[in-house]
């Protein structure tokens, strides 16, 4: 049943929940991809503190 009928004859709608997973452990490759990343997203941060206090 996706929906109930309340006393006053108000419908009310449930959303269909999907079916759940457990997730997997990342592997070798999406581990490297997280290190490339985080490491790319240090140095853009300290890039943009760079530039702020050279600016003022």
């Amino acid at each position: 049943m996706r929906y109930v009928k309340e006393e006053g004859g108000l419908l009310n709608n449930f959303a269909v929940e999907p079916k759940m997973y457990e997730a997997e452990p990342p592997n070798a490759s999406q581990k490297r991809n997280f290190i490339i990343l985080g490491i790319g997203g240090a140095i853009l941060v300290a890039g943009l503190m760079f530039v702020a206090v050279s600016v003022s």
